[in-house]
């Protein structure tokens, strides 16, 4: 059957009409091109596959069928004199192997159509829902595959505007990656640029100038990038953001690792801000080029004992180098960088929960500042995982069902949350995940906090600089903030000064007069079952933020300034 070409028709024809039996529509293109198949529609027409009848061989080809309407004439024969300047350059562009071939272009009963070669392959979007999540290797495939054709886009002064997995195909018959949809094109003109709006592409896809109606080359990057994001992670880029328009998308890597040579481009190709971004093709290239010369650096998977790629390194010091060298026997892993592992985990729902690995050290807990942070004293910490954020609101409904917070937020994080309640959401946790996790020691707790300083906080003694860790009295206007907008410690792990108090395992005690020095939890029951709260909040003074700095509450009484996060011994 022959689908009619009129969009308000859609009346099905027999094989060999000429004409729709219902409307009169015209069916056959330049009387050559007759579609067989509707592929897909939009606001400007439809796409259709299509019989070339001139070749004897009949092959398959694609028509793209764009309709303008405007009351005003000038309007529409500006849009027709656009189309048709686009038309040639598409004839330019696709000389190149990894384009679809222009074949032609005609204007039929006020509806224009561009004709070109049909690619027989599957795209990155199925391919993604057929197969899961794309691997590192893959993701630097797409990149090396791609690129060089977006450069010659560049070159010719031509802008995609579309760049998603849905447009980017795997050609079956070499595996090669090809471009296709340039319907959204347009010539980088100042004429064409007036005339574009805003319409024109995937919102998700699309970088903040070209949202506002003015694309360049840099958005095509961005989309690029943000494709890739995608392919990573399998989740939709717009549940990337966060609320300053950074992609977390390591956030939902799950055992996917990422080395940070990559994660960095990745990152540049998605900036928010034009002038963070990348602004040509060759400059990724040549970024691509240089990553390909660095060492293969490698972290030990402290469950399993395998070695694999590292991802995502965060500081280093000696202090804990030496600490997982001696731990793990690793001299001949070629490990350079802190973080070699972290545990992804993705909760009911797909909402995940990362866990950064701590390597065991010995410290000194405590200070001088108060009685209560007092004596300092040493402590041996055995290697855990601690989450990289407090719990969050999203975390805990989708485990416990309900959110009890005061100050609403998905990713901020969950408060009014009682002790028993936190253990509550470990215990039923572990039963969701097979997974035995707890709530910290206190001595856990500091010590992960410090991330191997012993200043007063866990970058140095100057207050002055808690305002890019924390949100506390000064800056946080007396509320929750989402996770994560502060900087982290050396360790990775984020809002350890103020946000929300966090329990701890142990009860309270007013000094550390026979605490343990083994890093366990001291629960040698004093006369009332209060316990430990660490970090501070959104609602104290800089004080209460310190790394040393200690709070109590009754187990059983929840204020909107305490939350939780939680931790996981490795076995």
């Amino acid at each position: 059957m022959i689908p009619c070409l009129n969009p308000v028709c859609n009346a099905p024809n027999a094989p060999n009409a000429k004409f729709c039996m219902k409307c009169g529509t015209k069916l056959i293109i330049q009387d050559r091109y007759k579609p067989s198949k509707e592929l897909g529609n939009g606001a400007f027409g439809k796409t259709f596959l299509a019989v070339d009848l001139g070749k004897p061989s009949q092959p398959q080809c694609v028509i793209k069928q764009f309709i303008f309407t405007s009351p005003n004439p000038s309007l529409v024969q500006k849009a027709k004199e656009l189309f048709y300047e686009e038309a040639k350059q598409l004839e330019k562009l696709g000389k190149h192997d990894q384009i679809p071939e222009l074949f032609g272009y005609h204007e039929q009963e006020d509806r224009l159509y561009l004709i070109q070669e049909f690619v027989d392959g599957e795209n990155l979007l199925d391919e993604l829902n057929r197969n899961g999540a794309f691997s590192e290797a893959k993701i630097r495939q797409v990149l090396e595959d791609l690129l060089p054709v977006l450069e010659f886009i560049h070159s010719h002064q031509v802008i995609h505007r579309d760049i998603k997995p849905e447009n980017i195909m795997r050609r079956r018959s070499d595996q090669k990656l090809v471009l296709i949809d340039f319907g959204a094109v347009k010539q980088t003109t100042a004429t064409s640029f007036q005339i574009t709006g805003t319409a024109i592409g995937s919102p998700a896809y699309q970088a903040p100038e070209h949202l506002r109606g003015r694309a360049i080359f840099s958005s095509d990057i961005y989309s690029l990038g943000v494709s890739c994001l995608q392919l990573l992670t399998n989740i939709e880029p717009l549940n990337l953001l966060d609320n300053n328009g950074e992609f977390l998308w390591r956030d939902y890597l799950l055992n996917n690792p990422v080395q940070n040579n990559l994660g960095k481009i990745l990152d540049k190709m998605t900036k928010y801000q034009l002038r963070d971004r990348y602004k040509l093709v060759q400059e990724i290239l040549q970024d691509i080029n240089t990553t390909k010369s660095e060492p293969s650096y490698k972290w030990i998977d402290m469950v399993t004992g395998k070695a694999n790629f590292l991802f995502n390194p965060f500081y280093t010091t000696s202090l804990i180098e030496k600490s997982f060298v001696q731990i793990f026997n690793t001299k001949n892993a070629g490990i350079s960088f802190m973080e070699y592992l972290k545990n992804h985990n993705l909760l009911p729902g797909g909402v995940p929960l990362v866990m950064i690995a701590i390597p065991g050290g010995t410290f000194n807990m405590g200070s001088n500042e108060s009685c209560e942070e007092k004596p300092i004293h040493t402590v041996t910490i055995q290697p855990f995982y601690l989450g990289e954020y407090p719990v969050t609101q999203e975390q805990y409904q989708v485990i416990m069902g309900e959110n009890p917070s005061h100050y609403k937020g998905k990713r901020h994080p969950v408060e009014n949350v009682n002790w028993e309640k936190a253990m509550e959401f470990c215990d039923k946790l572990s039963q969701k995940t097979g997974k035995k996790y707890r709530l910290p020691s206190e001595a856990e707790w500091e010590y992960a906090c410090r991330a191997g300083t012993q200043t007063k906080y866990c970058f140095g003694d100057d207050e002055g600089r808690l305002q890019d860790y924390a949100w506390y009295s000064n800056n946080s206007e007396n509320i929750t903030h989402p996770i994560g907008q502060k900087k982290s410690n050396a360790f990775g792990l984020y809002d350890m000064h103020g946000n929300v108090w966090e329990w701890c395992c142990d009860r309270w005690h007013e000094n550390y007069i026979g605490a343990p020095d083994n890093g366990s939890s001291w629960e040698t029951p004093p006369k009332e079952n209060h316990r430990v709260q660490r970090g501070g909040s959104w609602g104290n003074y800089a004080f209460n933020c310190h790394s040393a700095g200690r709070g109590r509450t009754l187990a059983d009484i929840s204020f909107s300034n305490i939350g939780f996060r939680v931790a996981l011994t490795i076995s």
